[in-house]
């Protein structure tokens, strides 16, 4: 299992997330920025759990990520 965190507030709307992670990732319409499907927010953070098969994938928006506000870890089942 791993957990997806994501800074949106700070996100800049490089699309880069959805190039790599299209299933995760998508662009909002209204205001240009990408957010993390199926996340739930808190005080601005939002934050998914799901399976490891995502691991690669999100591990990549994260590293492409040009400002950072990515984080994927691996978590317990």
């Amino acid at each position: 299992m791993i957990r997806i965190i994501h800074h949106r507030i700070r996100c800049i709307g490089c699309n880069y997330c959805v190039e790599v992670a299209p299933d995760r990732w998508d662009m909002s319409m209204d205001d240009g920025k990408s957010y993390l499907i199926d996340s739930i927010e808190k005080k601005g953070i939002y934050i998914v759990k799901t399976s490891d098969d995502e691991y690669d994938s999100n591990s990549e928006a994260a590293n492409i990520c040009p400002i950072n506000i990515i984080k994927v870890e691996k978590i317990g089942s």
